[in-house]
């Protein structure tokens, strides 16, 4: 894999990462808000795509809105 993509992917593991930590929000947590907006996950299967930093953005939306993010800090990240 190019060097260029794994920065990416750790670019926006960190971005999702830091936001989930700006809430103060669990992956478990993560886990039963994102259920509230009918998107059903495990916790593992969870962990693993963040951790990872492979994931859509669909997925990366869907995370931001579970938790109630209104904006995000690119250059944080």
């Amino acid at each position: 894999m190019p060097v260029a993509e794994k920065e990416w992917e750790t670019k926006v593991k960190l971005l999702l990462k830091g936001e989930l930590a700006r809430k103060g929000i669990t992956y478990a947590q993560l886990v039963g808000r994102l259920a509230d907006i009918g998107v059903m996950d495990s916790e593992p299967n969870i962990r693993n795509k963040i951790s990872r930093g492979k994931f859509t953005a669909v997925f990366l939306i869907q995370c931001l809105e579970a938790i109630g993010a209104s904006s995000l800090r690119l250059s944080d990240a």
